[in-house]
Order: C-alpha cells, then structure tokens, then sequence
C-alpha cells in the first residue's frame, strides 16, 4: 500500500494524522487478489472462483515475468465479467511490460467470451482487473506459460507499439490484384462478421502492402474478439486493411466497417469486407441490426 500526500502553491490546511496495522486477511482472504508470477507456468482467478462471484470495488494486478529470452503465452479458460460494449465497468486489461500504460495495453475485456490467446512482445506481461460497485459476475480463470522467442530467418520491417505487425496479413499479389467491390448488403454482413462498428479514421501508416488504421469508435453493434482501446471517454480500435487500397479508408471520414478479428485482437479488412461511408441516417438500421440474432 502506498498513501500519496500532495499541496500546491496556494492555500494550505492543518494536515492530518493517519495509523497503520498489519492483520492477516479475513477468513480466506477473499478479496485478496494479485502478485508476481514468475514460474515457468501458472494460472490466476479472480476472487471467490469458482464458488461465487467476484465481489464488488475489487482491484487485482498480476505480473508476470519471464527470463530475457522467452515470451509468455497467455490463455484464458473460463471468462465472465459484467458485460458493456465498451468494457467500463467492470473488465480485464492486459499490457506489455510491467506496468499500467495505454500505449502498452494489448486489449480490454469483458463480457462472456474468453478473449483470444495472448503473447507478450518482450518477457514481461501485466494483467489487471477491476470490478466497480454494482454488478457483478463469475469472473475467470486464466494460465500462462513461458516460451521461447522465435527469431525470424529474415530481417523484418520494425515494430512500434502503435501499429503490432501481426503474423498472417501478408497480403499476395493475387489477391489484392482482385476487383475491388463491396460484396452484399449491412443485413446479409451483419452475423457473418466478427465485429461491426461505425467510427472515424484517425490515424493511416502502410506497411510493406497492408494499412494500419486506428479508428475512433462512434457506435460499435458487433463487438466480438475486437480489442478496443480507451483513453479517457474515447474508444478506438486498430485495424488492418490487408490489400491497403482495398476498400481504401481516408483519414477524417466516417465508416461503417464489418470485418472479422486476428489473434491479437485487431480487426482484419479484406477486399471483399463490407465497408461503406457512414451518414446519420445510417443509425437508425444499424440500431435495428443490432438486436439481430445471428
């Protein structure tokens, strides 16, 4: 624990005076959660599993560190945790490195479908999990093993945390040498895309054939495995474009994008991906697809 005392320049009070114990926890230690894991493999769960849900105002933060040399694979084997579209209330949050950052999150979850599997891009991985005041849920189980790092035979284009190369984009020349066209309408797309959303691209940056775009979401309808990104109140998700002018994505515009999702949560944009400009009066049927059993 750490109590964190601070003034500015301006009008001060009288201060205050604080005690401290040290008790072991109560009972099973319950709401006790978190650590430093650095065995070759090991697992994690979130309060009270599998007994009962998770309680309330919980914050767990699990580090796991493995030898410079290896990697750590991550898996999660039961997932529930308060289900909201953009993951606010209650979620999962994993990063590269050793400590809580934005720039480093991998991915932030919720909801009842067990995010993909993870690997770490260096030795290091922090999870977090958070619960608020109200709902709650199961919770989860989830394991972890270290593994070596696999070094490319060749030399490969750099990568920045910003835009993660993921392994099978590659786009071929056959396929992005197709005729570029949008291939059946939002009703017929709809189920058979892995997520679906309506957001503005923000940011665009080739690499070797492929665009990597960052989008800000303005409404999502699909969610599925799809990381999304918060800062603060703005969601966004990174996607990329495998033939990168097909279907071309213009900074500063406005989509409706439907695609389906790679292993490391970011959305994958084929040719034949059902992408179109996005209007107000869009809205209103994609409100309506979106209590659509598929």
């Amino acid at each position: 624990m750490m109590v964190q005392m601070i003034s500015d320049a301006n009008t001060a009070g009288s201060g205050f005076m604080a005690t401290f114990s040290a008790a072991a926890p109560d009972g099973k230690g319950d709401r006790y959660c978190g650590g430093r894991l650095e065995k070759p493999s090991g697992s994690f769960k979130t309060p009270n599993w599998p007994d009962r849900d998770y309680p309330v105002g919980v914050t767990c933060v699990w580090h796991i560190i493995a030898p410079k040399n290896q990697l750590i694979e991550l898996k999660f084997e039961k997932f529930d945790v308060e289900r909201d579209n953009y993951c606010r209330y209650d979620y999962v949050a994993v990063f590269n490195g050793g400590e809580v950052n934005d720039a480093k999150r991998i991915g932030k979850y919720c909801g009842d479908s067990p995010p993909v599997p993870i690997v770490s891009e260096k030795n290091e991985l922090l999870i977090q999990f958070l619960s608020d005041l109200s709902l709650t849920a199961d919770g989860f189980i989830g394991h972890y093993k270290f593994r070596p790092k696999k070094f490319p035979t060749t030399t490969a284009t750099p990568v920045t945390t910003t835009f993660p190369v993921t392994i099978g984009l590659k786009p071929t020349v056959a396929l992005c040498q197709q005729k570029c066209r949008r291939m059946g309408t939002l009703e017929s797309n709809y189920c058979s895309s892995n997520f679906v959303l309506a957001g503005t691209v923000i940011t665009t940056a080739t690499r070797g054939g492929s665009l990597l775009a960052t989008v800000s979401i303005i409404s999502i309808y699909r969610e599925g495995n799809l990381a999304i990104q918060q800062a603060g109140k703005n969601m966004s998700v990174k996607l990329t474009v495998v033939c990168r002018q097909c279907p071309l994505l213009r900074r500063g515009l406005n989509y409706i994008i439907m695609g389906q999702v790679g292993e490391d949560g970011r959305g994958k944009i084929m040719p034949n991906s059902f992408v179109k400009m996005f209007k107000n009066k869009n809205q209103k049927p994609m409100n309506a697809l979106k209590n659509k059993q598929c």
